[in-house]
């Protein structure tokens, strides 16, 4: 037995203009990664492991958890039928906004503004952005991403749409790439788990306590109330030391929640603060099974090192 937890994360499975990959290739990727999981590790659902381990009890060898964030729309055709073909449990965390359709998703519109992008340069915050190149697209894009990311989700927002405006024509239509309400409820009736990632996906060590504490407690309730269960997990947007702090995590648990995953690569030992969960996060095209064998020969330093080198970056 054992008292060490591996929380694996997941955003979508098949191709967006934040996460490219080649038509198909999420489908077969993940589909390979849940068979080196379920070869290699034991499956368990997250809630169980978060009171396992709250009670100082022992888990399976080789305890696995698997979660996903955002509310992908492809979740409901391609990650659960996946994960039920091997009897294999999942964790959903949804943003409430997201399903209510009021908010759109920042990252995937930046990234899709510049997929799209007519314009040869950018002029942004007194920096000129060379376009006419994808590398250089690609460069300024995730320049600007990892900028976005430091200021509230206000100033966010509005930056995104001056960008794309400068950028691109409008979006045309399209499918939507994330669930609605009617969705969230067909996944919560798979009877996989279902955790909250928060109301708007504000990185919420950026926003000020009263702002934390709605985003918190009000993303619990509207889920809770329109999926008529209990949802006491939490996922901190983005999820990197700095996305969240010592003050959000008080904040949480006065909200309700049992437990929080970060996104900071690592293993959850008995030791591990119920919220700040060590996750590991990929793509569908990480390789799982060099992962498993690294993780288990070096353990959980090793673990935070393997996942740069293992996941594209996006």
């Amino acid at each position: 037995m054992s008292r060490r937890l591996l929380v694996l994360g997941w955003h979508n499975i098949d191709p967006t203009p934040f996460y490219p990959a080649a038509p198909g290739a999420g489908r077969r990727g993940f589909e390979r990664q849940l068979a080196a999981i379920d070869r290699l590790g034991t499956v368990v659902p997250l809630s169980d492991a978060v009171d396992t381990l709250a009670a100082g009890g022992s888990l399976p060898p080789r305890a696995v958890a698997l979660t996903f964030d955002d509310g992908y729309a492809d979740w409901l055709d391609a990650a659960v039928p996946a994960l039920d073909r091997r009897g294999l449990h999942g964790t959903f965390f949804l943003v409430s906004d997201i399903l209510s359709e009021r908010i759109g998703a920042w990252w995937e519109e930046l990234a899709d503004a510049f997929d799209r992008c007519t314009a040869t340069s950018l002029e942004w915050a007194g920096r000129t952005h060379d376009l006419t190149t994808p590398v250089a697209r690609r460069a300024a894009q995730d320049a600007l991403k990892d900028e976005l990311k430091l200021v509230d989700r206000a100033t966010r927002v509005e930056a995104v749409s001056r960008i794309a405006g400068r950028l691109a024509p409008p979006a045309p239509e399209r499918p939507p790439m994330f669930l609605d309400w009617a969705g969230a409820r067909a996944l919560a009736a798979t009877g996989h788990g279902i955790g909250s990632h928060t109301v708007t996906h504000p990185i919420l060590a950026r926003e000020d306590a009263a702002t934390q504490r709605h985003e918190l407690a009000a993303s619990r309730t509207a889920l809770e109330e329109g999926l008529g269960q209990t949802v006491d997990l939490l996922a901190y947007p983005n999820g990197n030391a700095g996305d969240y702090d010592q003050q959000t995590m008080e904040l949480a648990r006065a909200a309700g929640y049992r437990a929080a995953v970060t996104t900071r690569p690592g293993l959850v030992g008995p030791q591990e603060p119920p919220f700040a969960m060590h996750r590991v996060v990929l793509t569908p095209l990480t390789d799982v099974a060099e992962l498993f064998g690294k993780v288990a020969r070096k353990g959980t330093g090793m673990a935070r090192r393997v996942v740069r080198t293992l996941t594209p970056t996006g």
